[in-house]
């Protein structure tokens, strides 16, 4: 789809909208469906796609990208009647009789712009929550991972009802005018620097948005943790996608007792998952385009690397890698790694990693290894992230129960099941007034009688 066709597209989900045809609960439990189908009747499809994209092995696709859109749009399904219905609040005794409750309505057209880590999750886990919501949406899937935006493109129309959904393929232009247009709700996945721009854009319409950004998500690891069970986590919530996970732990605070052990059993799960040679593990991504593995080139350049540390370019390939207490000003530090690199930081005592962690923007994730109550107390209370995770890594994430979403400079707004539907939806209050027994307590004339009634009725 080039430029000069989106506005007639727009008019065309417009007009949908309006008819009112995707309001019925029996048409997003049928598009839904559909979802579910795509992701099974295509599954071979769309994983050669990852493979071409990122490498992907059709195991780990199929975890992170099909099953997990076919179960977030399962779960909506089975949910959408409750989730639909009205719910009852409490009505002052001032207005009564009366019935007060909040009643989801959809927001209208919404786009929805993904990133190319997750390329197709990313795409369709959100457009679970619009579908439900009752939406018509424009999905914009990353010019970056082109396979996987072509699948998009070419399979989602023959499932979902063209009338009411479109994907816009393509780059900056394409954004571009996408932004130019008004739309009801935008969900953007992706850096801070592009959600700038999606946020000014939006700001000309008044159009709500919801940010999923990232951040360098820390890992915490106490003296008391289990490590080799912390290593088997950390190792897999690291590499998995070759690191290219909003939520992947992107840096490791080990309290100096248990570092070296813990390296040592982090390295040893390394070698156990992808081999000595990682480069011919079919298990292990890789990184999404040249550009984006020549800066690991220069990111690991004068550290300290204690395993891993090849970079490939031209294969888009970047070794899992062990950085050993890289300089907090380095810009491995400062950027989001956003790949296969892992800097393991000493730390004296835990408050210390508490203070390092409090001393910088709040992460989309915050990871804590530890058997300590008080430590993990002390982490909730004086710590905030987007998602918390203690003695696991990146598997909340497999929850439609949770919200997922960042705080701060890692994001705002959020979604996956309820909270998709609900991200997608106006929540409109309503207040229903009987005719009957119309009290004159609140017309004028007012008098000091009327306002000693007042605070009883309220």
């Amino acid at each position: 789809m080039d430029t000069t066709s989106i506005p007639d597209t727009l008019a065309r989900l417009r007009q949908t909208f309006d008819s009112g045809k995707t309001r019925p609960v029996e048409w997003r439990i049928a598009q839904l469906t559909e979802i579910e189908r795509m992701m099974r009747e295509h599954e071979a499809d769309l994983a050669e796609a990852l493979r071409a994209d990122l490498g992907k092995c059709r195991f780990e696709a199929i975890l992170t990208e099909m099953s997990f859109v076919e179960e977030e749009a399962k779960y909506a399904r089975r949910n959408l009647a409750e989730w639909i219905r009205p719910q009852r609040v409490r009505t002052p005794l001032m207005a009564q009789p009366g019935r007060s409750y909040i009643q989801p309505e959809p927001k209208g057209v919404v786009l929805i712009i993904a990133p190319w880590n997750y390329p197709l999750s990313m795409v369709m886990a959100p457009l679970v929550g619009a579908v439900a919501a009752g939406n018509c949406a424009v999905m914009k899937p990353s010019e970056i991972t082109t396979h996987t935006s072509a699948a998009i493109a070419s399979i989602l129309p023959r499932y979902l009802d063209r009338d009411a959904f479109a994907v816009v393929e393509g780059g900056v232009p394409e954004t571009t005018e996408l932004l130019a247009h008004r739309f009801d709700h935008i969900l953007y996945t992706g850096n801070e620097r592009v959600a700038t721009i999606v946020m000014t854009a939006a700001a000309k319409h008044l159009t709500p948005v919801t940010l999923e950004l990232g951040g360098k998500s820390p890992c915490l690891i106490d003296k008391s943790a289990d490590l080799e069970v912390a290593a088997s986590r950390i190792a897999w919530g690291k590499f998995i996608n070759a690191g290219q996970t909003c939520v992947a732990p992107d840096h490791v605070l080990v309290h100096r007792e248990v570092a070296q052990r813990f390296i040592e059993a982090l390295s040893q799960r390394i070698k156990d998952f992808y081999g000595e040679d990682p480069s011919q593990s079919p298990d292990f991504c890789r990184i999404a385009s040249e550009r984006h593995a020549a800066r690991f080139a220069e990111l690991l350049k004068g550290q300290k690397i204690h395993l891993g540390g090849r970079v490939d370019v031209e294969k888009r390939y970047v070794d899992p890698t062990i950085v050993l207490d890289p300089a907090p000003d380095s810009a491995l530090m400062r950027e989001e790694i956003f790949g296969p690199v892992l800097p393991v930081i000493t730390v004296d005592e835990m408050h210390h990693a508490i203070k390092f962690v409090a001393d910088r923007p709040k992460p989309l994730a915050l990871y804590l290894f530890t058997k300590s109550k008080a430590l993990e107390e002390a982490v909730l209370e004086r710590l905030s992230a987007g998602s918390v995770c203690i003695n696991d890594a990146v598997i909340f994430m497999v929850s439609p129960e949770l919200p997922f979403g960042g705080v701060g400079t890692s994001g705002m707004g959020r979604y996956t099941g309820w909270y998709g539907f609900e991200t997608f939806s106006h929540m409109k209050p309503v207040m229903r007034r009987s005719f009957r027994f119309d009290a004159p307590l609140r017309y004028p004339p007012y008098s000091d009688k009327k306002a000693k009634l007042l605070k009883f009725v309220r």
